[in-house]
């Protein structure tokens, strides 16, 4: 299947499947929770979350199948080589993702736009340190897997890889502004399709999208670059998990500063601001300069190489 057409099918796929999907999911949770004790909590759970997580289960259901229509016959084809290098470019990925966000939230600490929270006991930093570092491998391994992987890996099939970088970065960038809608009075089997649609609103809310935008698009082309100059996703694992590793830190770690401009310092997101922007652009120019250049890669019916 053509790349396009195969992203088409698995996208229209995960939103509307996932969003169909959701209502049958809310009931069981709640049939659940009323004849388990053990899953009370349950009962608890906000749609929108049901038809979040709806949508990443199908997401990653359906990627084993669209990586076989589009011609990956294994995880080589994705990226996950096997190399005796693996780990030197995961933990030189991760000292780069951790050093570059550091930098950020120390600036905005500084700054004053954010307090340490003396609140927090030491067992607790540790939990959350742990918790962090948990978190950042799961998402980092399965995002890049989806949107360097498959995505850009998939793109770049059918037209020159750095529009398949912007495109893909892009995307990456968008499905991260889903907006948190308001509970439904009532759930029916079109709730899903609903909440989704509510979710959606966030991707043209401007004061959310400027710059949370352009940093998250920014990371996507610091990550698909990485993928496309080592030829694994080794590096782009490490990177992401070094990001969000100091995102979940800092959130818990750090309080607002009444006053604080959050529209260049950020939130506790730290990426919504414009000084992460500033911070991860040399980033890019690091991995660009620093990494090998590729060998060319098939692109279509001709070879591209990175130059």
């Amino acid at each position: 299947m053509h790349p396009l057409r195969a992203l088409a099918v698995y996208g229209l796929a995960v939103f509307a499947g996932g969003a169909l999907l959701a209502p049958g999911l809310y009931w069981a949770c709640l049939f659940g929770a009323a004849h388990w004790p053990g899953l009370s909590a349950l009962a608890d759970v906000p749609f929108h979350r049901v038809v979040n997580r709806s949508l990443l289960a199908l997401a990653l259901a359906g990627l084993w199948p669209l990586l076989r229509s589009l011609g990956a016959h294994s995880w080589a084809a994705v990226g996950l080589v096997k190399s005796g290098d693996g780990w030197r470019k995961a933990a030189t990925g991760f000292a780069l993702g951790f050093a570059s966000l550091a930098c950020a939230a120390l600036l905005a600490v500084i700054a004053g736009a954010r307090h340490p929270d003396s609140s927090r006991s030491l067992p607790w930093v540790w939990s959350a340190v742990g918790s962090a570092l948990a978190t950042a491998v799961v998402v980092a391994c399965l995002e890049e897997l989806l949107f360097r992987g498959a995505i850009f890996g998939s793109l770049r099939r059918a037209q020159p890889w750095p529009t398949a970088l912007l495109l893909s970065s892009a995307i990456y960038a968008l499905v991260h502004f889903f907006e948190r809608p308001p509970e439904p009075a009532q759930i029916n089997w079109a709730s899903g399709l609903v909440v989704l649609a509510q979710m959606c609103r966030g991707f043209v809310e401007l004061d959310r999208l400027v710059p949370g935008f352009f940093t998250l698009t920014l990371a996507g082309l610091i990550l698909g670059l990485a993928f496309q100059r080592t030829g694994t996703l080794y590096c782009s694992i490490g990177l992401h998990a070094g990001w969000i590793f100091w995102l979940k830190l800092y959130r818990g770690l750090t309080t607002e500063q009444p006053g604080a401009n959050a529209w260049f310092w950020g939130t506790s997101n730290l990426i919504d601001g414009w000084v992460s922007l500033l911070i991860l652009a040399p980033v890019f120019l690091v991995v660009w300069r620093v990494f090998p250049r590729p060998e060319p890669v098939e692109n279509g019916p001709k070879t591209v190489a990175s130059r």
